[in-house]
């Protein structure tokens, strides 16, 4: 080897160690960003071979199904090696986020839209009836109507929801909480059953074609004891709720889910003794027509959510468990409000970790529906909610770590996009994410493209017939 030939395997050689040490210095900082501020406890749960495991499982069984494509020519002969692209375009599955600030951000407006967009496909819409009615008969449903913030009339949410293809919801129809409903609000029991009833036939008329989602009672399991409808201290069964869903039954279309909905108490303990599992299963075994469960899942500060992190409700098996359990009912289950904080002592990286986590666990589960992130950007949460810095944004609606981790999962790996030949008897077979899709086929030097659905309880079958 002459001097000049050894000089360059020199430098080849420390080239070559100087990107091993680069990556492993990479690897070493993204593994060390990932468990940034983590305690070992929620580590050991979550790093665990076996969680991780049941939680992919879970995805394939559960988001996925087979689909059969048959490419025939226009006589109907089968097209071997004919070219398919696969591309889906739309998710069954609803990732949604509350849509409380539309048209109020001002000069972030596009900003907020474009950061909405570029995630959700399902919002849920403001009806609190203290701003939607904060005089007896003086509704704010059309646009136009007085501002108040984070209240926007339900009719720009619903021409929004409208223009960009959103599933909506509306939230909610009855709820307890004293702050959230009219001081006008009766007292007397009797006169508030009958103004529950045209509020639900208001509402009821004007949105049941446009909003197909409903919160029918909210929180009922904390039902406060000076609500003119508590009744005793046998919270799961408080009489207002069957009637309510009753009387909502009445007045909304049977195509309309109108779903029960409670607090973030109630994703444990995962066996019968979960006082929701026992309202629900009350409620149903006596006909009550609720229709969807959903379950919240808050932590308002970083206190609470170190609390999550450290006891053992952070198990990802119990959790799990227990969705098993309320899927047993047959009903579709909803995560329906979501605050999970980057404030404090690595609070980004922490968000982002356990955002990741538990979108990929909800998004395991049987019958699980939709996941809704609550406040998408920091300085929209309610009152000192936001405290947590609970957005997936900043106030500007930059992206946090947290909004790309999702944004990574919704709209790359959990999309299917293939590239397949056919083969000889003209078939194309694979496993994809539910939802609409575009089949791109060419054979014989001619480019046709199909839409097509891949949907739960599979398999799609069929056929493509090329001019």
């Amino acid at each position: 080897m002459n001097r000049h030939t050894f000089i360059n395997s020199r430098k080849a050689t420390m080239m070559k160690f100087r990107t091993a040490l680069i990556m492993t210095a990479l690897f070493t900082l993204t593994a060390s960003a990932a468990r940034a501020g983590l305690p070992e406890n929620y580590l050991k749960r979550w790093d665990d071979p076996a969680v991780q495991k049941r939680i992919d499982d879970g995805i394939e069984k559960n988001r996925k199904s087979n689909a059969m494509l048959t490419i025939v020519d226009a006589a109907g002969k089968p097209i071997s090696g004919a070219e398919v692209k696969i591309t889906q375009t739309s998710q069954d599955f609803l990732f949604g986020c509350n849509i409380f600030v539309l048209g109020q951000m001002k000069e972030k407006e596009q900003a907020y839209e474009d950061s909405f967009l570029k995630l959700f496909n399902f919002a849920t819409a403001a009806l609190y009836w203290d701003d939607l009615e904060p005089a007896d008969g003086k509704t704010r449903f059309a646009e136009g109507s007085e501002f108040i913030w984070r209240r926007p009339p339900p009719d720009r949410v619903v021409a929004f929801g409208k223009k960009h293809g959103l599933t909506l919801k509306g939230h909610p129809l009855v709820w307890h909480n004293g702050a959230h409903n009219p001081k006008w609000m009766p007292r007397d029991p009797d006169v508030l059953y009958e103004r529950y009833i045209r509020r639900f036939k208001e509402i009821a008329e004007r949105y049941r074609d446009d909003i197909p989602i409903w919160d029918g009672v909210n929180e009922s399991l904390v039902c406060s004891k000076d609500f003119p409808l508590y009744s005793g201290e046998d919270r799961t069964y408080q009489p207002y709720v069957p009637w309510a869903f009753k009387e909502e039954q009445k007045l909304f279309r049977p195509e309309n889910l109108i779903m029960i909905n409670d607090v973030t108490t109630f994703n444990w303990p995962s066996n019968e003794k979960n006082r929701y599992y026992q309202q629900c299963d009350r409620l149903l075994k006596n006909n009550i027509p609720i229709e969807g469960i959903g379950f919240q899942f808050h932590f308002f500060s970083r206190k609470s959510l170190d609390g999550f992190m450290n006891g053992d409700r952070c198990d990802p098996n119990t959790l799990l468990d227990t969705y098993e359990m309320f899927a047993k009912f047959g009903l579709p289950l909803w995560i329906t409000e979501i605050t999970i904080g980057s404030a404090g002592e690595d609070g980004l990286a922490i968000q982002e970790r356990i955002t990741r986590d538990i979108y990929r666990l909800w998004f395991s589960a049987p019958k699980m529906a939709g996941i809704t992130w609550w406040n998408l950007g920091d300085g929209t949460a309610y009152g000192n909610e936001g405290q947590a810095g609970g957005g997936l944004a900043d106030e500007d609606f930059n992206p946090k770590p947290a909004y790309k981790a999702l944004d990574k999962l919704i709209n790359h790996e959990w999309k299917t996009k293939l590239n397949l030949k056919s083969a000889a008897d003209g078939l194309v077979k694979f496993r994809g994410f539910h939802g609409k899709y575009e089949i791109q086929v060419t054979a014989g030097g001619k480019t046709k493209t199909f839409d097509v659905n891949v949907s739960a309880g599979g398999p799609t079958q069929t056929t493509l017939k090329m001019p």
